[in-house]
């Protein structure tokens, strides 16, 4: 049997860096070890530059809309109460209830439409 000499293994490996733009477009590139650091600076000044067409959240919208559509839900969900003569005074307003009843009860046929076609799509 021989005796195995260890030797040490210096050499330094460099980095291979691949980006695509999810198309046709695609990039790579080697960076040495001794650049890395030059590049992660040039790259994040690339990034940062990027970014500036970026919109910021407008949270105050986003809430606006959250309280709307959970108004919607509440709305769609109480039922609505036919009080009122058929004829004579207060008919108009009867009539109105009748319609808002007729549409919430549309709405939630749609509603569960919706649900079993998630939970269809869930499932396949």
């Amino acid at each position: 049997m021989g005796v195995v000499e260890s030797t040490e293994d210096n050499r330094q490996h460099p980095c291979l860096l691949r980006a695509s733009d999810g198309h046709k477009t695609k990039f790579s590139t080697r960076v040495e070890p001794g650049e890395l650091f030059k590049f992660h600076a040039a790259y994040g000044a690339l990034v940062k530059a990027s970014m500036t067409t970026l919109r910021k959240r407008d949270k105050k919208r986003e809430k606006l809309r959250s309280e709307e559509a959970a108004q919607r839900k509440k709305k769609m969900t109480e039922p609505v109460v036919l009080d009122g003569p058929k004829r004579g005074n207060g008919r108009r307003k009867r009539q109105r209830q009748v319609k808002a009843a007729l549409k919430q009860q549309e709405s939630q046929q749609k509603f569960r439409e919706r649900e079993e076609e998630q939970r269809k799509a869930q499932s396949s």
